[in-house]
């Protein structure tokens, strides 16, 4: 019966509806201001020739509302005119973040997304209700990260033109602290172990956890710790490894945290054998297994069967098949603790580069980097090849990045575009101003220099110095490509000034003018020779001591004329140019005075560096410098040719010039062999919160000694220092701070604690 009666009042409802409906012959649209009147009528579900009626008026504003751009909204229908007024949603004129701390929970990223989810951009039309979730998300966050004191208010800002700004203040409290992290069923590995693969956990000695503030809880750190410890398991070949439970306890007041894991470690498989499936083409089985490091009868590890996995995929790809993919499966034998392991090769298409494109190039010319390029157009793929031709772009200074990668044809499987990505630095450089250096004083300096003029790859150097020690200037140019064979030229004059006495050493001024002319061949794929003929006229005038007592010969003739012949052997197989991760460079340097001249004396020099990838990102380095004088046919080595050692570039933590011979006034005398050796350990410097690629903090010991003679150097010459060192590759070129304490010392030696250097690299 309630059915019937309800029937009844729709009926009379809808036909009285119809029955006062009427026609709407205009439309007409008030308060519009940012919403366009066509956006408006796209909505409507009426226009004009249709009836109205109290449903569709319903109807109407319902969609209306629906679009989100209205705050309100009123339907009025006299005389056959619709009038609908609008109050429009403000706009966002400003939507901020205040009072958090940056990577704890937010950062730039996260608040970019939180923005982009809610449509919180600059010009769009806010939505309440999107505050309204936002503050939820905000509080899943938080909780999300053991911040259960977080609190969150909206601060708005509406101006006369329907603009609004927003503030979301945020007091964050404090975040909960791990009082114990404990695992449970662990009997292979113990607590400590285990703990290693979480960044969270108890907390560290007191001034440690200060930075690292490793005891406060994140439940996304917390989560790929346990992916992290799962895969430690596994990588040992633990394949039945399960986490039984997860308890993290809180206390009352929502501060304290204890947590506890319960697991299962199975046991330890081993591997029966390995075996080869698929596409192997011509390469023989044993090749491909004795690319994995694995025996019969060895513990299962993951890490090795990647590696592997690796080796052979790469085996493929420097082979031409640049989408070479393999696999592997582990199958276990039974209820046994073994496993055979298949290795599933799939080689796909052989692949020849069709074009090869370079992107990102906006001052160098192409053929500056093609020519560094290994592969040419119609060549074989080779994945090898091109890793090289990355690291050696890398290697000319000219980019901060490069990258490449393939894009294969759609009509033929075995063509691919390759499509070389590179990000310009800042090569050229004009100044003009005063500078201080620790070892020439204050200057005045004036110079350019670009090394990659008008993006030929050429290098042009002109500058001018004045300061209390040198004044000099000197223009010089290298065409490192001068013909299609690498062969390479330079060529420059100079004209420089010494006052010795003005950087802690004797009493002397010299002035060295002159031209040099170089040519260089190279010898391999990341190696030259470079000869250069130097020629120099001196004009020495020497202080009291050195004129009467100390370098009586030499100091009694004004004028010479040094014609000096140098020959260099370089390699250089480093992956960048301002901070390598890996690889080396060498050096192997000898010149000599040609007899003709007024100077007979030969030098010879050693520098070596080496670079190598450790654990967490970190890279570490060795280097070392040697370098010997020596005269010939009854001449000496000039005195101002000698080394000297201390200071930012030498042995760190102690003054500029201070070690090595002294004369009995105690200037330094210098001498005529010299050595120095450093090792270090470089990472970036996301543990302080910066996020800078350009920015690298190093640990450092220094070594190393000045000998009067080769043949009277003794160990107690030596010298010894610690420290940090800062370098940052900044726009106006790289620089340094140096914080060094001395390790072996004697105690008449001058220290230095701090230096700085402009154009330091690690």
């Amino acid at each position: 019966m309630s059915i019937l009666k309800n029937l009844l009042i729709f009926f009379i409802i809808f036909f009285s509806s119809l029955t006062n409906a009427e026609i709407i012959k205009k439309i007409d649209l008030i308060g519009l201001d940012t919403i366009s009147r066509g956006t408006v009528l796209n909505y409507l579900p009426v226009e004009v020739g249709d009836d109205f009626n109290e449903i569709i008026a319903k109807d109407s504003i319902d969609k209306l509302y629906k679009t989100d751009f209205f705050y309100d909204i009123t339907i009025n229908f006299k005389e056959d005119v619709l009038k609908i007024n609008f109050v429009e949603n403000p706009t966002i004129k400003f939507f901020d973040f205040k009072n958090f701390k940056e990577d704890d929970v937010l950062n730039e990223e996260m608040i970019n997304n939180l923005k982009s989810n809610f449509n919180f951009g600059i010009g769009n039309i806010l939505v309440k209700k999107n505050l309204e979730t936002l503050l939820k998300e905000l509080e899943r966050l938080y909780k999300f990260n053991a911040y259960y004191d977080a609190k969150f208010e909206i601060k708005s800002y509406l101006d006369s033109k329907n603009r609004i700004g927003i503030e979301v203040l945020i007091s964050e409290g404090e975040q909960a602290l791990i009082n114990s992290f404990k695992f449970h069923g662990n009997e292979k590995f113990d607590d400590s172990s285990l703990l290693e693969n979480f960044d969270i956990g108890e907390a560290d000695f007191f001034l440690i956890n200060f930075f690292t503030e490793k005891d406060k809880f994140s439940k996304l750190k917390f989560d790929a710790g346990i992916e992290k410890t799962s895969s430690f398991y596994y990588s040992l070949g633990y394949l039945d490894f399960k986490i039984i439970n997860k308890e993290v306890k809180y206390n009352k007041d929502l501060k304290i945290i204890d947590i506890d894991i319960f697991v299962d470690e199975g046991k330890q498989y081993q591997v029966k054998s390995i075996t080869f499936e698929g596409k192997l083409l011509d390469t023989n089985k044993d090749v491909l297994r004795g690319m994995i490091d694995v025996s019969d009868g060895d513990f299962f590890e993951r890490s090795k069967i990647i590696k592997g996995i690796q080796k052979i995929t790469d085996f493929y790809k420097n082979n031409g098949y640049a989408f070479a993919k393999i696999d592997s499966k582990a199958n276990q034998l039974g209820d046994s603790n073994l496993v055979d392991i298949s290795i599933l090769v799939d080689p796909g298409a052989l692949v020849y580069i069709d074009r090869i494109n370079i992107e990102g190039n906006f001052r160098t010319q192409d053929d500056v980097i093609r020519r560094e390029i290994k592969v040419l157009e119609s060549d074989v793929y080779s994945k090898e090849s091109l890793d090289e031709s990355v690291s050696n772009i890398k290697r000319l200074g000219y980019f901060t990045d490069v990258n490449y990668d393939l894009k294969q044809h759609n009509e033929n499987s075995d063509k691919s575009d390759l499509l070389i990505d590179v990000s310009e630095t800042k090569t050229g450089e004009f100044s003009i101003g005063l500078s201080h250096s620790n070892s020439t004083g204050a200057a005045l300096n004036a110079s350019i220099s670009q090394k990659n003029i008008l993006g030929t790859g050429n290098t042009l150097k002109a500058a001018f110095s004045n300061s209390d020690a040198v004044e000099e200037l000197s223009v010089y140019f290298l065409d490192p490509y001068i013909n299609n064979k690498g062969h390479s030229i330079s060529y420059g004059f100079f004209d420089k000034t010494l006052n010795a006495a003005n950087i802690d050493a004797s009493s002397y001024i010299i002035n060295e003018s002159g031209f040099n002319f170089g040519y260089g061949i190279p010898v391999s794929e990341n190696s030259s020779v470079f000869s250069e003929i130097k020629t120099t006229a001196i004009d020495l005038s020497c202080g009291l001591d050195l004129k009467n007592i100390y370098e009586t010969s030499e100091c009694s003739s004004n004028d010479d004329l040094d014609v000096n012949f140098s020959i260099k052997y370089s390699s250089n197989t480093l992956n960048d140019f301002y901070f390598p991760t890996e690889g080396s460079s060498n050096l192997l340097s000898g010149s000599i005075g040609l007899p003709f001249a007024d100077q007979k004396y030969l030098n010879l020099s050693s520098k070596f560096k080496y670079y190598r990838p450790i654990f967490n990102d970190k890279t570490l380095k060795f280097s070392s410098k040697v370098d010997a004088g020596f005269g010939y046919g009854g001449d000496s080595l000039p005195f101002y040719k000698r080394y000297y050692g201390g200071g930012a570039s030498s042995i760190r933590g102690f003054d500029f010039n201070s070690l090595g011979p002294k004369y009995a006034n105690d200037k330094p005398k210098g001498g005529e062999f010299s050595f120095v050796t450093s090792l270090g350990v470089a990472s970036g410097v996301e543990f302080l919160g910066i996020d800078n690629k350009n920015m690298r903090l190093i640990g450092f010991v220094d070594a190393g000694s000045v000998s009067n003679k080769v043949s009277e150097f003794e160990t107690t010459d030596v010298r010894s220092s610690f420290g940090l060192q800062f370098s940052w590759l900044t726009p106006i070129g790289p620089i340094g701070l140096n914080f060094a304490q001395p390790l072996i010392k004697k105690s008449y030696d001058k220290t230095e604690t701090f230096a700085f250097e402009l154009g330091s690299t690690f």
